[in-house]
Parts: structure tokens; sequence; C-alpha cells
């Protein structure tokens, strides 16, 4: 059974939108590079109902929601990976247009009120994020149409590091976790590089080798290569 969408932001394990869960499940999934790092931003919708979520819209929003119109989407939600600035520096935008709901990970929900000034340091603008509505948790469903998201939570990169598993798809979206043949920096605020590793070996690389990896920046790659020839492992 389906929980409607008033309900939504009350159940933390599993949250339904809209179609019944044993329909053909065929999803859209597309991907644009955004901001001034070159974001992986993703826009995955269930092709039957065209409810979907926007991961990671961290600039360029205009392109974003040109995209989702021209697709003829209806966004619910914004997923956030982690909470770098260059990955939620669209936040405010993209939930304003979209009039979505924000999900992070609780340990990163800080960052998102430090974006601008964390940019700034860099010599680069950015702009604050809402709060979350609710929190990224480890093992959550995250269900739209008839599409389902599964939540791990991967620490290392950042504390609240989360990648997204569509299992049925054999997709992953590792955001800043695991890069092709590299794996995210742990050298900033919250980074562990043993914490990251272990999440990679634990939570990705326990994953069947086919499982296509879509990372926060750079190209696909697979879990079987990154398992065979990542220079980390």
């Amino acid at each position: 059974m389906s929980i409607s969408s008033e309900l939504l932001w009350i159940y933390p394990i599993a949250m339904h939108f809209g179609i019944a869960l044993n329909e053909r499940r065929v999803m859209i999934f597309k991907s644009l590079e955004v901001g001034p790092l070159s974001v992986n931003c993703y826009i995955v919708a269930c092709e039957q109902s065209l409810e979907g979520v926007v991961v990671d819209p961290g600039g360029d929003v205009e392109s974003i929601v040109s995209l989702v119109e021209q697709l003829g989407l209806k966004i619910h939600t914004v997923i956030n990976t982690h909470g770098h600035f260059d990955h939620v520096g669209g936040n405010r935008q993209a939930i304003a247009a979209f009039d979505a709901k924000l999900l992070i990970h609780e340990a990163d929900a800080a960052m998102l009120s430090r974006s601008a000034e964390v940019a700034r340091k860099y010599g680069l603008q950015g702009e604050n994020s809402p709060e979350a509505d609710a929190y990224l948790i480890d093992g959550m469903e995250i269900f739209f149409g008839t599409c389902r998201i599964k939540v791990l939570h991967t620490p290392g990169h950042t504390q609240g590091g989360c990648c997204l598993y569509f299992e049925e798809e054999r997709i992953v979206i590792t955001g800043d976790t695991l890069f092709a043949d590299s794996i995210g920096r742990t050298d900033l605020p919250g980074g562990s590089h043993e914490q990251l590793l272990g999440s990679i070996r634990t939570k990705l690389f326990t994953l069947p080798d086919s499982v296509t990896a879509y990372p926060g920046h750079g190209p696909q790659t697979t879990i079987g290569h990154e398992k065979k020839c990542n220079p980390y492992f």
C-alpha cells in the first residue's frame, strides 16, 4: 500500500509517492553538469507517473528546471548526497521552483546554512540552503511512482555522506564517495580516509559487479571495475 503525500514526512524508513508498488518499474534517469565545480546533478523519475527527485542541484538551476519541464516531470524531493557547497548551492532555487522537500543526512545538515561562507573561501559565490525537511537514514527507502531508492550511509568524505541505490535498475549514485578510478577527498573537515575506505568496502563493493555507479563528478563507472582497478584498494 502506498503512503499518501500528506503523510510522507512522518515515515522515516519508507516514503512513498502515489502509485502501487507492484506495477512495472520504468525509470527516467538524466544527468547534467552544474555549478562552478561541475557537479553531476541527477534527475530521476518514474516514467509512468512522471514523479521524481532531483539529486545535488549544485547550481545552474535554470538548466535543471528547463530539463524537468521539457520532460514534463513532477519533482517532489531534492536530495543532497552530502553537504558540501558545490552540491547544495542550488537547493534554495530548486526547492522554490519545484515546491519540493529537502533531504540530507543529519550529520551534514549544519553545512546547509554555511554554504555561501564556505564558497567564498574558495573564491566562489554561493547561496545558503534552507533547512532539511527530513533526514536520510541508512537503509531508508524512498519511493516515487513505481521506483525505489535505498539510502546507503557512506561516511568518510563527510560524516553524512550517502549513496542512493536503485536496486532494480542496477544503478547507484555515489556522490563524492566513489569516483571512476578514484575516491572522495578526505582532507576536509569531517573527512576520514579509513572511514571512507570502510564505507566503500562494506556498502558499495558488496553490490553486484554489474551495478553502474554515477558519481558526483566525472564519468560513470561500474562496481566491478572499481573493485578490480581502483588504485585505492
